[in-house]
C-alpha cells in the first residue's frame, strides 16, 4: 500500500509554521503542511509511521518504509484480517491510502528495486538495465554513482569487494581518473555480475547454513547457503555473498591465515585447508592468539616493555 502525497499529509503546528516560512518580494508565506525536501521530514515521517502501528511492525509480518507499507502472511485468511486492522488504524488516524498504487493478494511484488517472493528474492532488472545500457563511466561522479548502485545489491554480487577495489581508488579526491585496463576489467566483472545476479533464497532460521569462505591477497570472500525443501526434494541454494576487501594489518599473513580473519572454529565448513589450519598444532597456536584479546594473552604483555622496543618478528608466533 502507497499513501498519496505522503509528507503533505502532516498537518504542521504554527511554531513549525514560523521556522519554514517563506520571503519573497510579495510577502511572507508560511506552509499550512509538511513540505518536501526538508532534511529531516523523512526520518519523522518514519517514526509516524511505526507509531500509529507499533504492534504490526514488531511482530515483523507488517514492512514499512517511509510512505510504503507491506503485509506479509502465511495464508488468505490471515491476510485479510490484517489488512482489515491495517485500513482501520490509517482510518483513525485520518490518513489516505492511493487505491491506483495499492496491490492486494499478490504472490510477490517489486519493491525498492527488489522482486521479493515466497521463497525468494531477487534483483530488479528493470531498474538494473537502465544503468547497465549507458556508456562506462567517464568521471568520478559516475563512477561513484554506478558503485553505489552495485554496493546496494551487493548480496547478490561474488567478489564485490574484491572487484571493486580499483574502482573505489580512483573515487578518492587526491587520485586522477583513469580507466586502465585493470579498471575497465574491473568495471566489466561487476556489470556482468549485476546483469546476471542470482535469486536469494529467504533463509530459515530453524535449519542450519553452509558457509562456504575463500581469500586472496585482496580480499576476503564468503557465500552462505542452506538446503530447503522446494517442490518436496531438498534443494541447496544461496542465501547471500558476502566480501571485503584486506586490511592494511592483514596483508602480512599468507593464504590461509588470511582466511581466519573471515572463519571461525564453531562454523561448519568443507573446505579442508581450514580444517588442516585447526588440527596443526601450531597454526592452532597461531588462531588463537588473534581471537584472544589482548589484555587475556599473557605472553604479549610479557614480551612489550616501554624502556625498549618490541623486536617480535610476525614470523616467530610459533615461539610466543
Amino acid at each position: 500500500m502507497d499513501s498519496p502525497k505522503g509528507f503533505h499529509q502532516n498537518v504542521l503546528t504554527p511554531h513549525s509554521r514560523k521556522l519554514l516560512r517563506i520571503i519573497d518580494h510579495c510577502g511572507i508565506y508560511e506552509y499550512l503542511r509538511m513540505p518536501f525536501g526538508i532534511k529531516n521530514v523523512p526520518s519523522h515521517y518514519q517514526r509516524m509511521m511505526n507509531t500509529i502501528l507499533p504492534h504490526e511492525h514488531s511482530e515483523g509480518w507488517l514492512i514499512i518504509y517511509i510512505d510504503d507499507i507491506i503485509i506479509c502472511s502465511e495464508t488468505w485468511q490471515f491476510h485479510l484480517e490484517r489488512l482489515s486492522l491495517v485500513l482501520k488504524k490509517i482510518l483513525q488516524v485520518k490518513m489516505k491510502i492511493s487505491l491506483k498504487k495499492c496491490n492486494f493478494g499478490f504472490y510477490y511484488l517489486e519493491d525498492l528495486g527488489h522482486v521479493v517472493s515466497v521463497l525468494s528474492h531477487g534483483v530488479d532488472k528493470n531498474k538494473v538495465s537502465e544503468v547497465l545500457l549507458k556508456q562506462m563511466p567517464q568521471n568520478k561522479k559516475e563512477m561513484m554513482s554506478f558503485l553505489g548502485l552495485a554496493s546496494y545489491y551487493r548480496p547478490h554480487l561474488k567478489y564485490f569487494a574484491i572487484h571493486s577495489r580499483s574502482l573505489y581508488r580512483i573515487c578518492d579526491q587526491q587520485t586522477f581518473f583513469e580507466m586502465t585496463q585493470e579498471r575497465i576489467e574491473a568495471y566489466e566483472k561487476n556489470r556482468y555480475a549485476l546483469a546476471n545476479a542470482p535469486l536469494l533464497l529467504m533463509p530459515d532460521w530453524k535449519i542450519p547454513f553452509k558457509l562456504h569462505i575463500d581469500a586472496c591477497g585482496e580480499g576476503l570472500g564468503a557465500a552462505l547457503h542452506q538446503v530447503q525443501i522446494v517442490n518436496y526434494k531438498p534443494h541447496e541454494g544461496l542465501i547471500c555473498f558476502i566480501s571485503r576487501k584486506i586490511k592494511p594489518t592483514e596483508c602480512n599473513n599468507h593464504s590461509s591465515g588470511v582466511r581466519v580473519f573471515s572463519h571461525t572454529p564453531t562454523q561448519n565448513t568443507p573446505n579442508q585447508q581450514i580444517q588442516h589450519l585447526y588440527q596443526h598444532s601450531s597454526s592452532a597456536i597461531f588462531i588463537l592468539n588473534m581471537h584472544t584479546a589482548w589484555y587475556l594473552n599473557t605472553a604479549c604483555q610479557y614480551l612489550y616493555r616501554l624502556d625498549s622496543p618490541n623486536t617480535v618478528s610476525i614470523h616467530q608466533y610459533e615461539t610466543v
